[in-house]
């Protein structure tokens, strides 16, 4: 949509062309209620397909050369020292202004004299403040807050874990998120067009970004695909992974409810089999129990029947053709979502981002009425202070803020840059950074909880069931829901606020990648919803490999791997990159 756009009185050097004296590059910025929009005439050079490309009507002001006191007169037409301003479309035009040869000209635009008249497909901005507070919260409140942080605290002191997270989160996590949004905010570019556009020597820094980020879509969908998978397989009367079937099952499948109806036989489990008192004495089999490998039937459940894991990643074995169902499920309503942009996604973010926070209020009331509730919670929070002093602690305390607020993801930088200039954004980084820490914390609550029930049915000790990452959402808390009454309902509950959480990671993902992509060829914004169709199509085939046999090890290797790397150089850069600037100046 075409959109006229008023001039305000504005000084702007001009420098002339290293070709010809008398052509000058001209900047002119035009602003546009509360955001300025860059409007640059480039002679004699090949035009730059990520600026706008405008046309301007007549304009009038003045020019005053170097060494001249006299201010020229700029108008529409004109001859002598009156300097033309010509009609400009797609095709930037040379200005010439006569008797201006050489240093650096001033130019001073009227008020009210002058309109231009986008040319191009607008970016679009989010229509309210929420959206992108919303959206930012998603983003950053991900898989990680619930599966992650919880054992990283229990593996690192406890609440003694919180100091140097919260360090990390003051000196390197909120600095770097506020600066990312800052700087995409102030452009209105994704992270390629503003490298390339504020220091064309690192632009490589946004291609990296979109390149990690176009990545790792692939297989965070995936993970998506588990949870609506799990989602529906809960929609029966009893959990398929409440008991060993022999569909999926190996011999070392134990099953604890089974267990406990031989033993008030008076019998011996084991190999999934009850042997009376006769039979296990005469071949010592209560001695061969005491020591067998036993799974719980969710883990055989989750590794066999969900994955199909192979022995080796050697082996990639076929497609899981109802996990690649499920994953095409889970790019539909990831293109559904964002087939408008920052726009219909904006809206979706109000249920995806704060469903997850009723969900966990609802677990920690179940949780803590649980026996056992309180000896896993005291395991998560009683500080060990001595580990304060292990440089490990506070490395893992670093990356997991890198996990929590996504800094050098692109992501920061692509939702900020569909703001309005004046958004507060250092407000939005403050309180989503409170959100994260309290959110991480909070969500351990609930998951120690859970596992102390789960320790107190197995008579345990905590540390033997607590797990991380798809362990605990996949094989642990399964295990416990089959304890609990109405065991369908709780983990419908859980697994639809996996989903949440995913898919508000997600949608800023391959908002991300399409963001780059609108930026370099911005007459493809009149198409977008192509072209998110075709980013769509791109990440559900890119995705397919990770539904092989090896799905669960791809995933782990390409998550430590990829974030580590792009972690450290993207950080590395920024920072020679500002000492680059600080340098220079």
């Amino acid at each position: 949509m075409d959109k006229k756009l008023k001039t305000k009185s504005k000084t702007k050097s001009l420098k002339p062309n290293k070709e010809s004296s008398t052509k000058l590059d001209v900047d002119l910025w035009e602003q546009n209620e509360d955001r300025f929009t860059i409007c640059e005439f480039i002679p004699d050079r090949q035009a730059n397909k990520s600026q706008q490309n405008i046309k301007a009507a007549a304009t009038s002001g003045t020019v005053v050369c170097p060494g001249n006191a006299e201010a020229l007169s700029l108008t529409a037409s004109g001859s002598g020292k009156d300097a033309p301003v010509p009609q400009l479309s797609t095709t930037p035009t040379a200005i010439s202004i006569a008797g201006c040869a050489s240093g650096t000209a001033l130019v001073t635009l009227d008020p009210d004299a002058a309109t231009i008249e986008a040319t191009e497909p607008e970016r679009g901005n989010w229509t309210g403040r929420f959206d992108f507070l919303l959206s930012l919260l998603g983003y950053s409140v991900g898989l990680g807050n619930v599966w992650r942080f919880p054992y990283l605290c229990y593996n690192n002191g406890g609440g003694a874990f919180l100091i140097p997270f919260t360090i990390m989160l003051i000196i390197a996590g909120l600095p770097l998120m506020f600066m990312e949004l800052s700087f995409g905010q102030y452009a209105a570019l994704g992270p390629v067009a503003i490298y390339r556009r504020f220091c064309p020597l690192f632009r490589g820094l946004g291609t990296g970004m979109v390149i990690v980020s176009a990545i790792v879509m692939l297989y965070y969908n995936l993970i998506i695909a588990w949870t609506i998978f799990y989602m529906f397989a809960s929609f029966r009367t009893q959990l398929p992974w409440q008991n060993c079937e022999p569909e999926w099952s190996t011999v070392h499948c134990f099953s604890y409810v089974m267990a406990d109806q031989c033993e008030a036989a008076n019998g011996t489990y084991y190999l999934r089999k009850c042997y009376n008192s006769t039979a296990a004495e005469e071949h010592n089999i209560t001695e061969k129990a005491l020591h067998a490998l036993k799974r719980p039937p969710a883990e055989e459940y989750f590794n066999n029947f969900v994955l199909g894991l192979s022995s080796g990643i050697e082996e990639t074995g076929n497609i899981k053709f109802s996990l690649a169902a499920c994953l095409l499920i889970a790019w539909v309503i990831v293109f559904l979502c964002l087939c408008k942009g920052v726009q219909s996604s904006g809206k979706v973010v109000y249920f995806t981002a704060l469903f997850p926070y009723l969900v966990l209020v609802i677990l920690f009331f179940r949780g803590v009425t649980l026996p056992g509730a309180n000896t896993g919670i005291l395991f998560y929070l009683t500080p060990d202070w001595k580990q304060l002093a292990n440089a490990q602690v506070w490395g893992d305390a670093a990356v997991q803020i890198f996990f929590a607020l996504s800094p050098a993801w692109g992501g920061l930088i692509t939702l900020s840059s569909y703001n309005k200039f004046s958004n507060n954004c250092y407000k939005d980084s403050l309180i989503v950074a409170f959100c994260n820490i309290a959110t991480s914390f909070f969500a351990g609550l609930v998951i120690f909880s859970i596992i102390g029930f789960l320790a107190h049915e197995l008579d345990v000790e905590v540390k033997k069931v607590v797990d991380q990452g798809a362990g605990l959402a996949f094989i642990v808390y399964p295990e416990v829901v089959t304890r609990l009454p109405i065991s369908p309902v709780w983990s419908v509950l859980f697994f639809v606020m996996l989903l949440t959480l995913g898919l508000d990671s997600q949608f800023a993902l391959m908002e991300t990648v399409t963001t780059a992509i609108l930026d370099k060829f911005p007459n493809l914004r009149q198409y977008k919803t192509w072209v998110v169709l075709f980013v769509g199509i791109f990440g559900y085939v890119g995705g397919l490999g990770f539904t092989t046999n090896v799905s669960r090890d791809s995933v782990h290797r390409e998550n430590n791997t990829l974030f580590i790397l792009n972690k450290c150089i993207n950080i590395l850069l920024k920072c020679f990159k500002n000492y680059a600037k600080w340098y220079i100046r």
